[in-house]
């Protein structure tokens, strides 16, 4: 039997992000790479891509969204996948066609969890406590700090 648990307090190397569907898939599939928030305050590293229990309706309707989550399904109240926070910036145009806000969060080195770990995240960056980081590396033994 091997041991999963990591060394290292996961809040010190891997926090999370909650986002409302139909975004969470989107970030999810790679083809957006920015998450448009308030706030500038989002520590750079690795994030669980946690999908909300709310859905954007209005969103589902744009053709860029359409086109990028057509044949996934959308979870709702799990993690779906882990994700690097790269860059955090002010709105300056560069991040067309996603941009929507006043601050982009910019993720790259998206990996897709294989089954959805139902949590119930919550807004603004959280720690993840060792169990979800436990079952998340069940899937992506590979993820380290």
């Amino acid at each position: 039997m091997s041991d999963t648990t990591t060394a290292v307090d996961p809040g010190a190397w891997i926090r999370g992000i909650t986002v409302r569907q139909p975004w969470a898939t989107c970030l999810l599939t790679g083809n957006k790479t920015v998450e448009n928030r308030a706030s500038p305050g989002w520590p750079l590293g690795l994030y669980l891509l946690h999908a909300g229990l709310a859905v954007d309706r209005a969103a589902l309707r744009l053709p860029l969204v359409a086109a990028t989550i057509r044949g996934r399904r959308l979870e709702q109240g799990a993690v779906i996948g882990v994700a690097r926070l790269t860059d955090v910036h002010p709105d300056d145009g560069r991040c067309a066609p996603w941009a929507d806000g006043q601050f982009h969060l910019i993720f790259t080195d998206v990996q897709e969890l294989a089954l959805p770990i139902p949590w119930h995240g919550r807004l603004g960056p959280w720690r993840p406590p060792q169990d979800l980081v436990d079952q998340v590396l069940l899937q992506l033994p590979g993820l380290r700090p």
